[in-house]
């Protein structure tokens, strides 16, 4: 069985070495627990006896850096309704603190579908930047980023840069799947893989050099026009940053669909 990037011991979730972030061997990519809170978010029950929701809103708060430890994780219905709901969760070092937040806004799926007019329907494969087909472009070279060989960005996700990399600061534009199972041998669903890769905005459009400084997101915001469908992601990424230290991390999102959204991380900037 492929090593998962977290198992379930008990009512804990133990991160692999495939979890791992790359500012400190010791922390995780930001990515992997937003994966695991969308998958938490997803599995809160609606109470609106078979209305099917749909998330269009994920907004996570790092409260501190996610240790390679075991976790706990918990969601709950805060605002219930038949149009709209928001859910909220958490995880937190298990016997210690919450360390991530998250709420997401989730809205009923119309049934019969609403009628679109030309005007307002989204974009389709054929405008996804480098066309709607990822294995068209190379695979990401494994960059390890600290002393460890395993990494979230190196050995827990499939990168495909059509164009840009990790070593060479400015936009990029990048697709994602995940590598292999997220708990377990459970996969990712389209919802946690949004979030795991938009986590990576600020990575794969670096302003400065990673070896250098440091530019850490201290949140993820990630805003859909529809549910994802599929396996791949794609990020067309920009990262703009001042000389007081802040930036911001911007991307726009597309699966083999088409345009899905958008997501935005906060970053703060400094020498390492």
């Amino acid at each position: 069985m492929t090593e998962p990037i977290f198992t379930r011991e008990g009512g804990t979730y133990v991160p692999s070495g495939h979890a791992r972030g790359p500012w400190d061997d010791a922390q995780l990519h930001g990515g992997a627990p937003a994966g695991l809170l969308a998958r938490e978010i997803a599995a809160v029950p609606s109470g609106t006896d078979g209305t099917r929701m749909a998330v269009l809103r994920l907004a996570y708060e790092f409260l501190g850096p996610v240790p390679l430890a075991p976790l706990t994780v918990s969601a709950a219905l805060v605002k219930p309704g038949r149009r709209f709901q928001l859910v909220e969760a958490q995880l937190a070092v298990a016997g210690g603190p919450v360390v991530l937040r998250a709420r997401a806004v989730r809205h009923r799926v119309a049934d019969p579908p609403v009628p679109v007019p030309d005007a307002a329907r989204a974009t389709g494969p054929a405008e996804v930047p480098g066309g709607p087909d990822p294995l068209a472009h190379p695979l990401a070279p494994m960059v390890p980023m600290g002393e460890a060989d395993t990494g979230f960005g190196v050995t827990g996700m499939e990168l495909r840069f059509v164009h840009g990399d990790f070593l060479e600061p400015g936009p990029a534009v990048t697709w994602f799947r995940a590598a292999r199972p997220l708990v377990d041998d459970e996969a990712a669903s389209p919802l946690a893989l949004v979030a795991m890769a938009a986590d990576f905005g600020n990575g794969v459009s670096s302003a400065l050099d990673f070896r250098t400084h440091l530019f850490v997101n201290t949140d993820l915001t990630v805003q859909l026009q529809r549910e994802p469908v599929g396996e791949w992601v794609q990020l067309d990424a920009r990262t703009v940053i001042d000389g007081a230290g802040i930036g911001l991390a911007a991307s726009r999102l597309s699966d083999l669909h088409g345009a899905l959204g958008t997501s935005a991380q906060s970053l703060y900037v400094e020498a390492r």
